[in-house]
């Protein structure tokens, strides 16, 4: 099925779990000694924070700071320092609302929108009339502004925060439009109201901002190009910039240090495991699976669950190919009941292959319930076990419509699509892993209620890959398509490009819900919304293809992350 799980590399870029191991393991042996970098990367780090606390009068400096260490990913240092300086910014604002349009003291769109921005994305409800003051009489965004290049970059940067049930004028659906035009026009050095040259290093920066805004990309992704922009595009006036870049590169080794262990562990894990060697038709891609929650949980803190949450998420591929590529419909069925029932016992009337997937669905689930019970005081075994029968039953009912060559409703297609994602079962045991707020109500309003925060991230996952046709390299199964279904059931027909436009709307609109989640009060903690976040960030990688089907895109990211380092 077309999913959580889909084609991630083709099979002659797709590196093979023995030479991965062997890659990183040379990588990590010849790293250069960590214990000395860590020595230097504190004195830095003490220094940055000394800077944030000397800022936190300075508001646009103090946000530009904050806004570098997003961007190189290294604002998990300075949690403390950066809610207290949010906090005065939200609490103390002197331009919650700019109605009033008659103030003699001007605020450039740049800092409205880098203030507007940082303070949504963590979690404080700001209201969109901030922009209110850069509209003309007709409610059209001011054309003077398509000369200010950085405010038409923070404005764009803005848009994409919008919410769910806001703005009846749809002002950051304006502001979006107005500024991806605009920037548009000046890369291209076509605007109709002037002629703007840009330098290389500017064009090349709207460019990435028009390409991966910040809010919907993986910060990670694109860490490495800030970092060498940063002089040029961040005019610092306190001496930040260069300590921020020391500091940088220093952490983003350290991490890929990390991260290369961790693989080792990983790649160890699989072999020992076993499946690999049983189940020749499956897919065989541990760098793969680690890379979903890699993505999820980046920091170093996170490292162990890092670990356990790539187990089930290998499962959830296995068992994919199970249901998409090799099973027959009757063991598919058999298969689905033993893991409604979940008893050692029902497994006798098996094929072989499915009585070892399901063995080690078994011992997996019984080591994570434990260690959630040992960590956190709560057994999730029961939980775990309904969230993997509830991913099955999806899976069967995706292969009867397949195999019956049934076109289901898209909305019946949506529904079922979003629990066969995987993205619910994976989220669950995330949500168990991190063992925050665990209580008989958190639990069930998490698994069994499908809520927003996760139903939106398994929509948005879910339209995006049905937007793509290619296929993993061993999947010859049918995969199903949303737009297949809405087409079919439009009367008079639909183009593929009329569907793409109404799928791309309902990404839109999922995004738009998702961050009303994200800032709203509700069952989940920061960490568990940051991770949904960034497997919904992770999507367009995942499933975006160059003309010969290929995921240039996603290789690169791999490589910025595992494999190349940041030169000292």
């Amino acid at each position: 099925m077309a999913s959580f799980h889909g084609n991630i590399f083709a099979s002659s870029t797709s590196p093979s779990p023995t030479n991965s191991s062997q890659e990183f393991g040379r990588t990590s042996s010849s790293a250069v000694n960590m214990a000395e970098i860590q020595v230097k990367h504190n004195e830095r780090c003490e220094e940055l924070r000394r800077i944030l606390g000397e800022l936190v009068d300075e508001p646009l400096e103090c946000m530009m700071l904050i806004d570098a260490l997003q961007r190189l990913c290294i604002d998990y240092h300075f949690e403390d320092e950066i809610k207290i300086f949010l906090d005065k910014l939200y609490y103390g604002s002197s331009f919650k609302s700019t109605d009033d349009k008659s103030t003699d003291d001007k605020v450039e769109l740049h800092e409205i929108a880098l203030h507007f921005r940082l303070l949504r994305q963590a979690g404080y409800f700001v209201l969109t009339d901030v922009f209110e003051s850069f509209k003309d009489k007709e409610g059209e965004f001011k054309q003077e502004l398509s000369e200010d290049i950085r405010g038409l970059m923070s404005l764009f940067e803005a848009s994409h925060l919008g919410m769910e049930g806001e703005d009846e004028d749809t002002l950051l659906d304006q502001a979006n439009y107005f500024s991806h035009n605009h920037l548009t026009a000046a890369k291209m050095s076509t605007t109709t109201t002037t002629t703007l040259e840009l330098e290389p290093g500017l064009a090349r920066a709207v460019g990435d901002t028009l390409k991966h805004p910040f809010h919907k990309n993986l910060a990670r992704f694109k860490a490495r190009h800030y970092y060498y922009d940063l002089i040029s595009s961040t005019h610092g006036t306190y001496g930040w910039v260069s300590l921020v870049q020391k500091f940088a590169r220093m952490d983003f080794n350290m991490l890929q240090f990390l991260y290369h262990q961790e693989l080792l562990q990983i790649f160890k894990w699989w072999e020992e495991l076993g499946l690999s060697q049983e189940l020749k038709f499956a897919r065989d891609q541990p760098l793969k699976w680690y890379l979903w929650s890699i993505t999820a949980l980046p920091e170093p803190k996170h490292s162990q669950l890092r670990l356990e949450l790539t187990k089930p998420i290998s499962l959830v591929y296995i068992i994919d190919d199970i249901f998409d590529v090799y099973g027959t419909l009757d063991e598919l069925i058999l298969f689905t009941e033993a893991v409604n029932k979940w008893e050692t016992t029902t497994i006798k009337e098996l094929p072989e292959y499915m009585k070892i997937c399901f063995k080690a669905l078994d011992s997996i689930t019984n080591e994570i319930s434990d260690k959630v019970l040992k960590e956190h005081g709560w057994n999730p075994i029961t939980t775990l076990q309904k969230a993997w029968a509830s991913l099955c039953d999806a899976f069967l009912i995706e292969a009867k419509w397949f195999g019956s060559k049934l076109v289901p409703k898209s909305k019946e297609y949506l529904e079922n699509g979003v629990i066969s994602s995987g993205v619910p079962l994976v989220l669950a045991h995330l949500f168990f892993l991190l063992g925050q707020g665990l209580t008989q109500e958190s639990v069930l309003y998490c698994v069994e209620h499908n809520p927003p925060l996760i139903s939106c991230t398994a929509t948005i996952l879910r339209l995006w890959d049905d937007l793509g046709s290619a296929k993993d390299e061993k999947q010859e199964g049918h995969d199903g398509s949303y737009i297949e279904c809405y087409m079919k059931e439009q009367e008079g027909g639909s183009s593929i490009g009329s569907a793409k436009d109404h799928v791309f709307g309902m990404i839109s609109d999922s995004w738009k819900q998702l961050n009303r989640e994200c800032i709203s009060k509700n069952h989940f903690s920061p960490s568990f919304k940051r991770a949904s976040l960034n497997i919904a960030r992770m999507v367009p990688l995942m499933y975006s293809y160059n003309d010969n089907q290929n995921h240039s895109i996603l290789e690169e990211y791999i490589n910025s992350l595992l494999s190349e380092s940041v030169p000292f």
